[in-house]
């Protein structure tokens, strides 16, 4: 990311309409909520019919806290002056757009309040010690890019958010709906929490020689820009074995092969990468990154639904 703020944003021309409230969802990211969320539902479905009420309250309050989550990102990046009128992506409605500072954080909080009266309602028709679970989702939301040591600063962020996003949120919405934790939606997580890293890491292979200048110590940055893409491309492959080695062990249906059909996207993410340095040019290859955990998702999503259909 960019130089600190300079005292003169105020003079740039701001247009606010819908659409700049739009992008300050970062809509490419709420995939990361709804898409766990969905898996862990799917797979309850073979152990009991599906309560809809605490899907639906699973699934509004998990992307609460993925959108309160980027307001935060939003808020403290220009705290911290990262966030310029000439920043690249899709943040800055602070610096870009005129939004004010304290309107988006107000707006974070009272996200992640809704979160806390859905995740009461949750609690109160499956577990109170989801209460806890939750209450750690909401601070590592918060803490990713907020308190004196920011996750998103360190090497640790792409683990954080894949753990939390992934793993965490499909185990949550399975337990919800079965009242119990199976080896299934622990193994099925995998893949689903390396792409969510996956977009993260993407973020920070763009904002390299930003973030560099800003003192952050992002994987990117430890590893360097090649390897990085590298790791990227890795984390794509290894994604989709995975699913190979869950249908060969029978754990899986062999339908969420389907997810191979994601498999042009995640080639474009990578490629795209590759002999690029100016944050403009790496956009289309973060966007392909995030689509491919979007499509991923919903072919895996739709191949485990086709097997219990014909079941």
């Amino acid at each position: 990311m960019p130089t600190p703020v300079r005292s003169n944003t105020q003079t740039v021309h701001y247009k606010r309409d819908w659409r700049v409230w739009w992008r300050l969802l970062r809509p490419h990211t709420l995939t990361a909520a709804f898409v766990p969320v969905s898996i862990g539902t799917v797979l309850a479905v073979d152990e009991t019919p599906i309560h809809f009420p605490l899907f639906f309250s699973m699934l509004i309050a998990s992307l609460f806290i993925q959108a309160a989550t980027n307001m935060f990102n939003e808020y403290y990046d220009y705290k911290r002056g990262l966030d310029t009128p000439e920043s690249v992506g899709i943040g800055g409605a602070i610096v870009r757009d005129g939004i004010s500072p304290k309107t988006v954080l107000l707006l974070a909080w009272s996200f992640f309040a809704i979160a806390m009266l859905l995740g009461v309602y949750i609690c109160a028709n499956s577990s109170w010690w989801l209460a806890v679970i939750g209450t750690i989702c909401m601070a590592a939301g918060y803490f990713y890019t907020g308190g004196p040591v920011p996750i998103a600063y360190t090497p640790f962020g792409e683990l954080a958010a894949g753990f939390f996003m992934g793993l965490t949120i499909i185990l949550i919405s399975f337990f919800i709906q079965t009242g119990t934790i199976t080896s299934t939606p622990v193994l099925v997580s995998v893949p689903i929490s390396i792409l969510v890293g996956a977009i993260l890491l993407a973020n920070n292979i763009r904002d390299l020689d930003g973030d560099k200048k800003s003192g952050r110590k992002t994987l990117a940055i430890l590893l360097g820009r090649k390897r990085a893409i590298w790791l990227l491309g890795g984390m794509f492959v290894t994604s989709f074995l995975w699913i190979v080695l869950l249908v060969f062990t029978k754990t899986i249906s062999p339908w969420t092969l389907l997810v191979f059909f994601s498999v042009p996207k995640a080639w474009r993410a990578t490629k795209g990468f590759i002999g690029k340095t100016k944050p403009i040019d790496m956009m289309p290859a973060m966007k392909a990154t995030a689509q491919t955990n979007t499509q991923f998702g919903f072919l895996l999503v739709v191949g485990l639904f086709i097997h219990y259909w014909m079941q």
